[in-house]
């Protein structure tokens, strides 16, 4: 696990030691609770899965520098709680995003009226350049095969069925101008490729530079994750 760490926090040892610009970049995730939100961000951020986490009270905050071609971006991500107690906090955390990744879980349909809900309220009251994913996670668990010798019979009875057809959420996302993946934070699968088509459509006049003489210049070496090398190298990464 800690070579797998350390490979994605390898920046190209071709990059040349001129400095690059921190780019600050505010990201919010939305969705329904039990979509696994928060698994999506720490499976980027920490490339971590752990597989009871405790709800997210209120909302949650993170960070992550990664370098996209010669860009250092620098994602400030809020990680909301899906209860609806707490959706009228949503607007603190979305407004001025510069992208928003609506999340929701494909064997639940419900979740996925939950999203269509949240992209409206995106469209509606967050700015008009927000750039919006709409996420499909949990696809391990209709993907997954699981070894008849090692399953229980729980697991070998109650096997869990898609409910989101994903040519519907495709269909849903390319009539609202939305950018689509489905994921699996337990495995990593399309995780990474999110957060990088995110990063590259999020319009250059809408990239901060990050505040503070410390970012002024960064080394290309500093600790974070490249986008662009290890997108290329996982299956339907970028190009």
């Amino acid at each position: 696990m800690a070579g797998a760490t350390a490979e994605r926090r390898e920046l190209d040892a071709a990059s040349p030691e001129a400095a690059v610009r921190l780019i600050q970049t505010k990201l919010v995730l939305l969705g329904e609770a039990a979509v696994g939100k928060t698994s999506v961000v720490h499976r980027f951020v920490q490339d971590d899965f752990q597989e009871n986490r405790e709800p997210t009270i209120g909302a949650a905050f993170l960070t992550q520098r990664c370098r996209l071609e010669d860009r250092l971006i620098k994602f400030e991500i809020w990680d909301t709680a899906g209860q609806e107690r707490f959706h009228s906090l949503a607007p603190m955390y979305y407004r001025n995003a510069q992208a928003s990744a609506v999340v929701f879980d494909v064997t639940k349909m419900a979740s996925f009226d939950k999203a269509k809900a949240w992209v409206k309220e995106l469209q509606r009251q967050a700015s008009p350049t927000i750039v919006i994913a709409l996420v499909g996670n949990k696809v391990d668990l209709v993907t997954e095969q699981t070894d008849a010798a090692d399953a229980t019979d729980e697991e070998l009875h109650t096997p869990v069925e898609r409910e989101v057809p994903r040519s519907e959420a495709e269909q849903y996302a390319a009539d609202a101008g939305l950018l689509f993946f489905e994921t699996s934070a337990k495995t990593g699968a399309g995780v990474l490729e999110t957060f990088t088509e995110i990063a590259k459509r999020i319009p250059l006049d809408q990239q901060k530079p990050s505040p503070g003489p410390a970012n002024a210049s960064v080394s290309p070496r500093a600790n974070a994750v490249n986008l662009q090398n290890r997108a290329s190298a996982s299956s339907g990464g970028c190009c």
